[in-house]
């Protein structure tokens, strides 16, 4: 059933208005525009008949967008299903790096650089303690990194969240050390590691002139005002988090759908578009994440939910250790032979797109909603209709 308030509805009727009032780059204006048009007659489609009743309905196409509300869920369902070849028979952590909001104005301009230094700081941090004999699991360990720009009320919330494999690989590859079962590493140290690790490689993008300092950041340019920014940067607590949440390996599963692709606002969020005004839900962490309702205005809607449009081709999903896309298979083959040979390897599930739907909705989608007993058969395309893309 489709959702009675929508993201492209709010495009639809103010987007042309803050475009006209916002510089905004091509990469947030094509983004607009797919989401406007996702499932619509600009997409094209196909009209599809029951061979019993002749009931006809038409079905858009839908736009791919990674940031539409509408375009997740099969992405997110055949990611999942391939990461099962995967999985491990062993612990696994969820952790979370998260940078203070005094960086956010620079990201926002630097997004590339900052946030791949984000992905390199939160590496070389969690490798660093893998190789520490402090921690007993020296060795490789095999992460996935899962980026998120926002907070529950859209605004720009930096942070990365990591399902860290509980053992670690042997460089030598002969065994596998396995951590203890309710705790990986210290939090407080790897806030510590984790702050370093990126404030250097912060000083090293600007030392190397890879940062664009303009506007709000102009004052940074200044070798004085930015080695006094880093040193504040330095004496404020950075925030990470670390529990283990899953039971077992199909736990891992649960937590990956929930993180892997979201995007800043789903569409059941959204509760009134009235007047120029934007009523959506948030949970409220700081009391006890109760959920709440937030109202802004359309154009502050839209500008904090482009805040999280991505750049061209960046990778919010990134593989790290024994994981990495270059050992992964040699990898997972060794790893569950030292742990348990005689482990069940989980399963891909061969399906298609139909029978995908159908476990997802319990719903055949081919069946006639009308009579309930024939068949729906697509009988003719339809072509994109070109219309006024603003």
């Amino acid at each position: 059933m489709k959702n009675k308030y929508e993201v492209a509805d709010i495009f639809r009727s103010y987007g042309k208005e803050y475009q006209e009032q916002t510089n905004l780059p091509y990469k947030k204006l094509k983004v607009m525009h797919k989401i406007k048009i996702c499932r619509t007659a600009q997409l094209g489609g196909h009209v599809e008949q029951c061979d019993h009743c002749s009931f006809e309905r038409i079905a858009y196409n839908s736009c791919r967008d990674r940031h539409c509300p509408k375009c997740q869920t099969m992405v997110k369902e055949r990611w999942l299903n391939d990461r099962k070849a995967d999985l491990l028979p062993c612990n696994y952590f969820h952790m979370v790096f998260t940078i203070p909001h005094e960086l956010n104005p620079i990201i926002l301009n630097n997004p590339k650089v900052m946030l791949n230094n984000l992905f390199a700081a939160v590496s070389q941090t969690l490798q660093t303690f893998a190789c520490d004999p402090q921690w007993k699991v020296q060795g490789q360990l095999g992460f996935i990194c899962v980026l998120h720009t926002w907070s529950q009320k859209l605004t720009d919330h930096f942070h990365i969240h990591c399902l860290v494999s509980g053992g670690a690989l042997s460089f030598d590859k002969k065994c596998w050390t396995a951590s203890n079962k309710t705790f990986l590493f210290r939090v407080q140290s790897l806030s510590k590691e984790f702050k370093k690790r990126y404030l250097g490689l912060f000083e090293t993008a600007y030392l190397n002139n890879n940062l664009s300092l303009s506007g709000k950041n102009a004052k940074y340019s200044s070798k004085q005002e930015f080695n006094t920014f880093v040193r504040s940067l330095f004496m404020i607590k950075w925030n990470t988090y670390a529990k283990r949440p899953f039971a077992g390996p199909e736990q891992v599963l649960e937590y990956l759908g929930r993180y892997t692709h979201r995007i800043a606002i789903s569409n059941n969020r959204i509760k009134s578009i009235d007047n120029g005004q934007i009523c959506f839900e948030y949970r409220d962490r700081a009391d006890n994440n109760t959920t709440k309702t937030l109202t802004v205005s359309a154009h502050e809607f839209i500008r904090r939910f482009l805040l999280h449009v991505l750049p061209h081709k960046f990778m919010k999903i990134r593989y790290f250790g024994f994981l990495s896309h270059r050992n992964k298979k040699q990898a997972i083959r060794l790893i569950r032979k030292l742990i348990d040979p005689d482990a069940k390897t989980p399963q891909k599930i061969e399906e298609t797109y139909l029978e995908m739907m159908h476990r997802l909705t319990g719903h055949d989608l081919l069946c006639c909603p009308k009579c309930e007993k024939g068949k729906m058969t697509i009988i003719k395309e339809l072509p994109k209709q070109l219309l006024d893309s603003s």
